[in-house]
């Protein structure tokens, strides 16, 4: 049986985690290291911590709270923010990630993602593609810099490139959802889950538990999920009990 994950995201901006809407308007949501393993307790099956201020103010990766995450954390976890060479995503890893995600520098260079497949194996490369609709409503495009630079791009046909080059994770975030507890972009979702052979997670909008279910049905493989685990509105375990009685296949789910 193929089970679908759920996935808690910790923005991360000078060491704690916060969450805004459309990446601004940041507000405080608590230590990273404690809400880890909050999460881990609960159930996450893994975990996502974005630096997401280190591409825009040109700061280095995070290698400290990897380290840290590692000696506390016992679930896999992805860390992104500021990766631009095999140099940083090794220090990264030997710190104790799992995986590395990639946001804009990939944008800048591709052949970077053929790098790090190469060397690390396409199971430890994410990319994180930041999409927001165009004015048409029918395509949409990458940004830079979380959200704050346009790229030109057409989201579906950079999705299909980082793959063909090694990616075999892809994080899906729409700009325009992101924070709004509108739900996901689900045309957005179904769009690159149908275009890639990779697992999709869908991100941006969790507001309610029916969110997560319609963004799985769409064809996610997994769901990232902040301001609903940040702020106390539902559990790792709620949200897993709520998606196998929806008939969704999710993995150890705790008892209520």
């Amino acid at each position: 049986m193929h089970y679908k994950r759920v996935i808690p995201c910790l923005d991360v901006d000078a060491g704690r985690v916060v969450k805004g809407t459309a990446f601004v308007d940041l507000r405080d949501a608590g230590d990273p290291i404690e809400l880890a393993s909050r999460y881990d307790a609960d159930g996450a099956d893994e975990l996502v911590f974005l630096d997401i201020t280190a591409t825009s103010d040109k700061r280095g990766t995070v290698v400290d709270l990897a380290r840290r995450t590692a000696d506390d954390v016992f679930i896999p976890f992805t860390i992104g923010g500021g990766i631009r060479s095999v140099a940083d995503a090794q220090a990264v890893l030997d710190a104790g990630a799992d995986k590395v995600s990639l946001s804009s520098a990939p944008l800048d260079r591709p052949e970077l993602i053929d790098e790090l497949a190469a060397q690390f194996g396409a199971q430890c490369v994410v990319v994180s593609l930041d999409a927001k609709r165009r004015p048409d409503g029918k395509s949409w495009e990458p940004y830079l810099a979380g959200g704050r630079t346009a790229t030109g791009r057409d989201a579906i046909e950079w999705a299909r490139e980082v793959v063909a080059r090694g990616a075999g994770e892809i994080l899906l975030n729409s700009i325009d959802r992101d924070g709004t507890t509108a739900g996901y972009d689900l045309e957005l979702t179904a769009a690159v889950a149908d275009a890639v052979g990779v697992p999709v997670i869908a991100s941006g909008g969790a507001g309610t538990l029916e969110h997560l279910a319609q963004a799985l049905r769409a064809g996610a493989d997994a769901v990232l999920c902040a301001s609903i685990f940040h702020y106390g509105q539902h559990t790792v375990s709620e949200v897993k009990d709520y998606l196998a009685q929806a008939g969704i296949p999710v993995r150890n789910r705790p008892s209520s």
